[in-house]
């Protein structure tokens, strides 16, 4: 029973990020668009925060400095994706790789290390996160489907023709879920760094990516992003402690909510093609 409740607790640490990376990648998906860009933003926020903490002894500096450059990146890639109307896959992936070798960069010009950069501790309080999370998630669902903003914002991946003849800009919705997505992120990447008061190079270690597939196993609805980021949390957790008990290897051990993520791909894929038929 121990051990379960273990589990139980790691799992929802561990689903904290992942939770609010899959709500900000939730915004600009319900808008039309894809937002691979979520690693980059999470990794740019762990740094940030981790940075700001530093040099000002503040955790709330820090926070707020991870929101800040996550929506800043955020903004540069709809700028490129929105308005010079450049591949969104390929500026997204620009976004991650740019957050990937700056942070390396200014780490070595701040730190004078391209390694670990720790905190003398951790964030006290860290349980806070998880209830903003939650907090959070309920206020996106309310603003998606019970604000005109919300039914707007849906509109822009359904008919962006029929809301131009009302005089409504889809673009202007689309580039403010852009911001809402770094905001998110931004806090998630922040969680990330405070909770192990420490920045690590790659510290997401695949977690945007993960919260991109979330986004699509829970059915891209606000209830279905928690329950299948709480299911990636759980994989992940399990795959932690089972190294204590089961005689097999490490790295297979570790590879599970990695294998998990890939057979929920091809899972969402052949939901996605049996719907298309139907339809």
């Amino acid at each position: 029973m121990k051990n379960i409740l273990q589990i139980l607790q790691s799992a929802v640490v561990i689903m904290t990020p992942l939770l609010f990376a899959a709500a900000g990648g939730l915004f600009t998906e319900l808008s039309g668009m894809l937002n691979i860009a979520l690693e980059g933003l999470l990794l740019a926020g762990a740094f940030a925060a981790i940075t700001a903490v530093h040099f000002t002894g503040s955790f709330a500096a820090g926070i707020a400095a991870a929101i800040i450059v996550s929506i800043v990146l955020s903004a540069l890639h709809a700028f490129s994706s929105i308005k010079l109307r450049s591949n969104v896959f390929i500026s997204g992936l620009a976004a991650n790789l740019l957050a990937g070798g700056l942070t390396v960069v200014l780490s070595q010009q701040f730190f004078n290390t391209r390694g670990v950069v720790a905190l003398p501790v951790s964030m006290p309080f860290i349980d806070i996160f998880i209830y903003a999370g939650l907090f959070l998630l309920f206020v996106s669902w309310l603003v998606l489907y019970k604000t005109p903003f919300g039914y707007r914002l849906r509109a822009c991946a359904m008919d962006t023709a029929a809301l131009s003849s009302l005089g409504i800009n889809p673009n202007k919705y689309r580039f403010s879920a852009f911001l809402i997505c770094g905001f998110f992120c931004g806090i998630g990447g922040s969680f990330l760094g405070l909770n192990l008061g420490a920045f690590v190079p790659n510290m997401t270690a695949g977690k945007g990516w993960i919260a991109l597939v979330i986004i699509f196993l829970g059915g891209r609805r606000p209830l279905g992003v928690l329950i299948a980021a709480f299911v990636f949390g759980l994989a992940e957790a399990f795959s932690n402690h089972a190294q204590g008990f089961l005689s097999i290897p490490a790295d297979f051990i570790l590879a599970m909510p990695y294998v998990l993520t890939f057979f929920a791909i091809i899972f969402v894929s052949v939901l996605t093609k049996r719907k298309n038929r139907v339809m």
